[in-house]
């Protein structure tokens, strides 16, 4: 799997129009992430447009629900033909099973492949002292990260969502084939943002991750293009000394 491939753009614009024009302006992306915004916006169809021009799709939309909401939402995504689909690992095992074969039922009606499912382990946006204080979790932060990637390992998941601090741990037991997906990734040169518990793209790749959220210091870039560049080349610098 190329570099390119690797990372993913998030679409976070608010309209349709605005998502086309960053497509446009970003040719070289193959994998684009719609999230929440951008979903509610403009619907489905912005998932046609992106597999019209041949892009891999992230459908970031962390369902979290009683179990049949869950397996009802995820069957209907499944019909979309995106290729990572997102469940918090903290709606719990029967809601997780459930998602499984509700994706296999979904792309199976819309005769197409299935959704990898990826669980939310813990939002990046959230540090130790909100997960102590705020959420009331008596445990580490790390270990709860770790417990919900069991959690949705177990169920029968291909993967979850971590920060670049915990996927050292997760790659190590969970083992090869379990997909992680990085949020929080930022390179040296831009600003931190909202993400509390972030790492340079570099260092996420080599820590184990399987594929890179790289947003803002992308899309917000003065020059987009010449920042994707940017970052394509020092991780094919990190791949060649692997």
């Amino acid at each position: 799997m190329s570099v390119a491939e690797r990372i993913i753009v998030p679409l976070d614009v608010p309209t349709e129009a605005h998502a086309i024009a960053l497509v446009e302006q970003l040719p070289q992306v193959r994998f684009w992430k719609v999230g929440l915004e951008l979903f509610v916006s403009s619907g489905s169809a912005i998932l046609q447009i992106l597999k019209d021009r041949q892009k891999r799709i992230f459908l970031d939309l962390k369902f979290h629900d009683i179990p049949n909401t869950v397996a009802g939402a995820t069957r209907a995504a499944a019909g979309y033909g995106v290729d990572l689909l997102t469940i918090h690992a903290v709606a719990g095992s029967m809601a997780l099973k459930e998602a499984v074969a509700a994706a296999k039922q979904g792309a199976e009606a819309a005769a197409c492949s299935p959704p990898k499912l990826i669980g939310i382990s813990l939002l990046t946006s959230l540090n130790s002292r909100d997960l102590a204080f705020d959420l009331k979790v008596p445990i580490e932060l790390p270990e709860y990260a770790l417990q919900m990637a069991l959690l949705a390992q177990k169920a029968g998941l291909n993967g979850a969502v971590c920060s670049p601090q915990e996927v050292s741990q997760l790659r190590q037991v969970c083992g090869d084939d379990f997909l992680l997906v990085c949020p929080g990734v930022r390179p040296s040169w831009s600003e931190q943002g909202d993400q509390q518990r972030s790492m340079t793209p570099a260092d996420t790749l080599k820590a184990g991750a399987d594929y890179l959220v790289i947003g803002r210091p992308i899309t917000a870039a003065p020059d987009p293009v010449a920042a994707w560049e940017r970052i394509c080349q020092e991780l094919n610098e990190v791949i060649s000394y692997q």
